[in-house]
Parts: C-alpha cells; sequence; structure tokens
C-alpha cells in the first residue's frame, strides 16, 4: 500500500515539473511585446518631433520674409522669386509671388529624405505707405 502512495505521489510531481520555467518565458514574452510597442511609440513620437519643427520653421521663414516686405514696402517687386533654403529645412525653397494690390504669397516646400514633400503657405496685404 505504501509503494502505491509512493508511485502515486511520484506521478503528481513528475507532471508538475517544468510548469514554473513555462511560466517564466509566458511572462518574458508578455514582457518582451510591451517592451516593443513602447519601442514603436517612441519612434513615432520622434518623427511626428521632427515633422513638426520642420513646420515651425516653415512659418518663421515664411513670416521673416512677410516681415521684411513690410519694411519695405515700395520695393516689393525685389522679393520676388524662388529661394534655395535647404541650409535651414531639407531639400527647402522659398517661392514669393506678389499679386495686384499688394497681395503677397510666400510659400515654403521641404522634403525629408524619402518623404512626402510638405508645404507652408501665408498670404498678406503690403501696401506702400
Amino acid at each position: 500500500m505504501k509503494n502505491m502512495q509512493k508511485l502515486a505521489k511520484a506521478k503528481q510531481y513528475t507532471t508538475q515539473q517544468g510548469v514554473v520555467l513555462i511560466e517564466a518565458l509566458i511572462a518574458i514574452l508578455i514582457f518582451s511585446m510591451g517592451i516593443l510597442a513602447l519601442v514603436g511609440l517612441q519612434a513615432a513620437m520622434i518623427k511626428s518631433t521632427s515633422d513638426n519643427k520642420y513646420r515651425t520653421d516653415a512659418s518663421f521663414i515664411a513670416q521673416e520674409r512677410i516681415g521684411r516686405m513690410w519694411a519695405d514696402p515700395n520695393n516689393l517687386a525685389n522679393y520676388q522669386g524662388v529661394t534655395d533654403i535647404s541650409a535651414v529645412l531639407p531639400n527647402g525653397t522659398r517661392t514669393v509671388a506678389v499679386a495686384a494690390r499688394g497681395l503677397v504669397t510666400v510659400t515654403v516646400t521641404w522634403q525629408v529624405p524619402n518623404g512626402d514633400l510638405h508645404n507652408y503657405s501665408t498670404q498678406a496685404f503690403i501696401g506702400a505707405l
């Protein structure tokens, strides 16, 4: 009878061996998936931050040009044309167009490597004093 009890106990122990190891491996797998998700989120945030920086720089460049034109309204024609601003924005250009009655349109375009073409455009009425 004692041998039967020992045999039953031995069978019970052998069926439970390795369960803790499997539980630990599953926990490590779940933890690793969470870390990978956080890394992906961080990459998306960095891309969004750089896109916003370029958009802010483009807005500043356009407003700076309009400010210079407001300071010199008698020479608006001298500001027309396309200017390379690659030093500030990647593959960047600034286009200034002056229409009738002092309507000025400033368009800034840029394109990050392997990215889409972006542009920022603003208009202002600038008249001679």
